[in-house]
């Protein structure tokens, strides 16, 4: 397939001009003209480039690409190593941020409520990023919600707040989204399960009788570039596989 061919496709799958984001969606670096095999991530990491320079891949599709809005601008350092691993190779890199983390199917909210059995029923927040619905067993505790989301992604989340409180309506945000956690609760949320936490969460989950969850910003974020590693091949009949690059955070 052509690089412009895919390129359109993806841009006209993730609807970019919709959403207004903080870094360029779609293509961020361009490589060679044909593309038969892509390599996708959560992140344009140093550790994932070389494993598409290794594998002898053509493109990488990541969730976090290599250029934010308010960043330095100056190729040194590591954006210089990042940029040379990928024209040396001729590889190119596309991005999709925001556009990932809403569709409705392939996006990372979508995902990670296929892997969690929960029933998105409604959005909330700003550009409608964040997800509410039922749980997989509606008036379980939070406590059991926490439990399932340590089996099912792989690592310990850290729970705030009413740890017994039934749930009935679970709201969800994938990465860095603990911002939206007041709008959860005017949704009508009994829980708000986010990646990433900060200091005045605590404080608002203790003080609103609403739990928070932490789970981890590439933990809950790892699923939507699986999913378009599997639609590549599918839909687009390309090679595609997805590696996860592991991170804590």
């Amino acid at each position: 397939m052509l690089l412009t061919e895919l390129g359109a496709r993806l841009d006209a799958l993730f609807d970019t001009q919709r959403l207004k984001d903080y870094c360029p969606n779609g293509l961020q670096v361009e490589g060679r003209a044909e593309v038969r095999r892509v390599l996708c991530g959560v992140t344009a990491s140093q550790a994932l480039i070389d494993r598409a320079v290794a594998g002898g891949y053509d493109a990488l599709f990541v969730h976090h690409g290599l250029f934010w809005r308010g960043d330095d601008g100056r190729v040194t350092g590591f954006r210089r190593r990042r940029l040379r691993a990928l024209l040396a190779n001729d590889i190119s890199l596309f991005a999709y941020h925001l556009p990932l983390d809403v569709h409705p199917e392939l996006g990372n909210n979508a995902q990670l409520a296929v892997l969690m059995g929960w029933q998105g029923e409604g959005r909330f927040a700003d550009q409608d990023l964040g997800w509410i619905g039922r749980p997989a067993q509606p008036g379980q505790s939070a406590q059991a919600i926490a439990t399932a989301l340590a089996q099912c992604l792989g690592r310990t989340p850290l729970l705030v707040g009413d740890a017994q409180r039934p749930v009935m309506r679970v709201a969800w945000c994938t990465g860095g989204a603990q911002g939206y956690f007041e709008h959860a609760i005017l949704a009508g949320a009994d829980l708000y399960v986010s990646g990433e936490i900060s200091e005045q969460t605590v404080h608002l989950a203790r003080e609103s009788g609403v739990p928070y969850i932490a789970a981890g910003h590439h933990a809950t974020e790892r699923y939507g570039a699986r999913a378009i590693a599997d639609h590549l091949v599918r839909e687009l009949g390309l090679e595609a596989e997805f590696v996860d690059i592991d991170n804590p955070v």
